[in-house]
């Protein structure tokens, strides 16, 4: 208990030390930054703005809610780390979602580690460290990595060994950000995963990519369903064109108006001899129903 009430002691001393004009700390070469940098120290929340690297871009308020009130109960266990932008002015590099909740309750200080870093340093401190230890989404995690490949103008292959993950696990981040905006949207929302989107990927063509997007959705198609709808698209031209023409007018015609009319994709095989089949799938024994009672319907 004694260690405790020392070490929330010598926060207090350091933050009347940085609240001192005389001794204002702007480098890492200055008198007393050494006391400092590095420390845990008291800072006034009122001193601190969030910082715009942030790559989180969304906060769960209840979430927010749950952690402001562990805080509430235990204190803040891990320090945020802020860097000095000015005299008693300060920017978040990182626990954003600890200094809302500490303001949620009504706070007036936090602990908090100081770094004196340029807007370079904050930008990768700031990526990296969400990276590491928050749960954004694979949107997120993209976007995450190529703003440390553009602006920290590092490769991948340096990226790999900065963030500790794969060449190939950043590979397959960035490729996301090749997909439709709705459905990388759709991603950031949860309506799929990183599974689907993956599989997504392998469609060049954004309008294809959005009509299997709109079919995932409606259809609540799993990964594995996804990937397998991928691979009939990206069938060479010719099979799914041959098939068609093979089709007879009048056998096209009536796919196309039993389709309709029982709003359901209807399969139509004709050899030839003339002879044919129908085929009517449905999705369990509810729609199985439904499809029969629509022919019923229609004697």
């Amino acid at each position: 208990m004694a260690k405790a009430t020392k070490k929330q002691a010598l926060g207090r001393g350091l933050s009347a030390l940085l609240k001192d004009p005389s001794n204002d700390i702007k480098s890492a070469e200055d008198k007393n930054a050494d006391k400092v940098v590095g420390s845990i120290v008291e800072l006034d929340l009122d001193s601190i703005e969030v910082n715009p690297f942030q790559p989180r871009t969304s906060f769960n308020e209840e979430s927010l809610r749950e952690l402001a009130s562990s805080i509430k109960e235990l204190g803040v266990i891990q320090p945020i780390t802020v860097r000095k932008l000015d005299f008693n002015k300060y920017q978040l590099v990182s626990g954003e979602r600890r200094f809302r909740a500490s303001k949620l309750i009504g706070l007036a200080t936090i602990p908090a580690y100081i770094r004196i870093a340029n807007d370079q340093e904050s930008l990768e401190m700031a990526l990296v460290e969400n990276i590491q230890r928050q749960d954004l989404d694979p949107i997120e995690i993209a976007l995450s990595y190529q703003r440390l490949i553009e602006e920290i103008n590092v490769t991948q292959e340096e990226l790999s060994d900065r963030v500790g993950k794969n060449r190939s696990t950043i590979a397959n981040y960035l490729r996301l950000l090749k997909l439709d905006p709705i459905i990388q949207t759709g991603m950031r929302d949860g309506f799929i995963s990183m599974g689907h989107g993956r599989a997504l990927i392998n469609i060049e063509d954004t309008n294809d990519q959005l009509d299997i997007y709109e079919k995932i959705i409606s259809e609540k198609l799993s990964v594995r369903d996804t990937e397998a709808l991928v691979r009939n698209y990206k069938t060479p031209d010719d099979t799914p064109k041959k098939t068609k023409k093979q089709l007879p007018q009048f056998a096209n015609k009536g796919r196309k108006e039993l389709s309709d009319l029982l709003d359901t994709k209807v399969d139509v095989k004709v050899a030839k001899s003339g002879k044919g089949q129908l085929v009517l799938p449905f999705k369990d024994k509810d729609d199985f129903l439904r499809i029969l009672n629509r022919i019923k319907s229609e004697n």
